[in-house]
């Protein structure tokens, strides 16, 4: 079963019969394509020389498996930054981690220049506890330096038994030197939603991931302030991804069906135009059409941005924040039969119902609103966007943009964008909100 992840296959031989077929010069491409078939061949050819030569002369017997693997590997990670093989244990951690819970320290990751990138802690986990933050690189895992390792080995190696302590060294912009982090390992159980009611008339959901989970926690925390909360009296909900990396499509079009009566949620394009396909809303608005604001950051990345872009096109949502990640590319899991694992391929773009894409753009706020970064974290609160990822998709049409701010205050009485949300949503116009939370001059970083 293949599953879609924001983190359909073309198929080249259906591609090259349809030129055949199609052009008037058929003999000519017939020519072409058994040329390039020929320069595939002389490829594949020289690949099982090379293969030949390092089992027959390497210093050391080295493993077939592992060379095959390396191979893979080499191949799509080649691609773009999202794309990856991932071998039988990898695969069986990944599904794990989809389903919500699994055992390591609680932190979304890619690799970027040889090293380990922190795209986001996830909340209350050992590594946000631990004071782990987005754009962090890891250099070291346990002193053993990450330069080398594949994402799933650096991987592999910060998980570990629960209760067990592991020592990331870490590269932070703006800091003078590494810092060494003891990190002790735990159970991670992500709760995707978190929501209180603010005030007696304010409906606040944080969504943290993308999981299986989270389409029926979120009709669980509207159900509740729904609940709690006369609609006479209820001034709309303050949805927040800031910080939110992303998970599963089918969570992404689920999520924003519960707030759009109908339409269309999102639509991905891959190579040909048959690939198109179209998600549309489902099971009603169960909000009943109170106003919504959704807030977003540089750490907003993938499914966050569907969700974003499909309230902001249907006009259901003003959007306050930063730009988001502008990571707009889908991720299909390919199982390749028991024992092999499974590929993650990119293998389409994604589109917001207006035809906008989002990738290495991102989504621009409607109010934007600059955090007040402490002078300690000034300069180090920048989000290395999709734009600034080696290898990555190009955005197509437009101009790509750089990463923006993802710092959210620990305290919520310092956070300006909650308080601009709150205001938007009582009644206060979008230029006072901006203007009231400008009176403090930010710092751009």
């Amino acid at each position: 079963m293949r599953k879609s992840l924001l983190f359909p296959l073309g198929a080249l031989t259906g591609a090259c019969l349809t030129l055949l077929v199609a052009s008037p010069q058929g003999g000519v491409w017939a020519a072409r394509a058994a040329v390039g078939a020929d320069d595939v061949y002389s490829q594949l050819n020289l690949f099982g020389a090379v293969f030949e030569r390092v089992k027959a002369s390497y210093v050391e017997k080295p493993d077939n498996a592992k060379l095959i693997e390396g191979a893979i590997t080499g191949m799509v990670t080649s691609l773009d930054p999202h794309s990856r093989y991932m071998n039988a244990k990898s695969w069986t951690e990944m599904q794990e981690t989809t389903s919500g819970e699994f055992g390591g320290l609680g932190i979304e990751v890619t690799m970027e220049d040889g090293l380990v990138k922190v795209v986001s802690p996830i909340d209350d986990t050992p590594a946000s506890k631990a004071g782990i933050m987005s754009g962090d690189l890891i250099s070291k895992i346990d002193g053993e330096a990450v330069q080398g390792m594949t994402l799933e080995q650096a991987v592999n190696k910060m998980k570990g038994p629960v209760d067990t302590k592991t020592k990331l060294t870490i590269v932070r912009k703006g800091a003078d030197a590494p810092l060494e982090v003891a990190i002790t390992r735990e159970i991670i159980h992500v709760r995707p939603v978190r929501f209180r009611v603010e005030n007696s008339d304010i409906g606040y959901i944080r969504i943290t991931s993308f999981n299986e989970q989270t389409t029926d926690a979120l009709k669980k925390a509207i159900a509740s302030i729904t609940k709690q909360v006369p609609s006479e009296k209820l001034a709309g909900y303050v949805v927040d991804l800031r910080n939110n990396p992303g998970g599963l499509l089918d969570q992404a079009v689920s999520v924003s069906s519960a707030f759009l009566q109908r339409g269309e949620v999102v639509s991905t394009r891959g190579r040909s135009p048959e690939e198109t396909q179209r998600f549309t809303a489902h099971g009603g608005d169960l909000t009943r059409g109170k106003p919504i604001v959704v807030l977003i950051n540089g750490g907003s990345a993938s499914a966050s941005e569907i969700v974003a872009g499909a309230l902001h096109d249907h006009k259901r949502a003003t959007i306050i924040g930063t730009r988001s990640f502008g990571k707009g590319s889908v991720q299909t899991i390919i199982p390749l039969g028991s024992g092999n694992g499974a590929l993650a391929l990119t293998t389409a773009r994604y589109y917001t119902p207006s035809g906008r894409s989002i990738q290495a753009q991102g989504i621009a706020p409607d109010i934007e609103i600059l955090q007040d970064v402490p002078p300690e974290l000034k300069g180090r609160m920048d989000t290395m966007a999709e734009s600034q990822m080696r290898g990555h998709l190009s955005a197509g049409e437009g101009g790509e943009q750089t990463g923006s701010q993802s710092y959210v205050p620990p305290k919520e009485e310092d956070d300006k964008a909650l308080h601009a949300a709150f205001d938007f949503l009582r009644g206060a116009p979008a230029n006072e909100v901006a203007a009231k939370s400008a009176t403090k001059a930010a710092v751009p970083n």
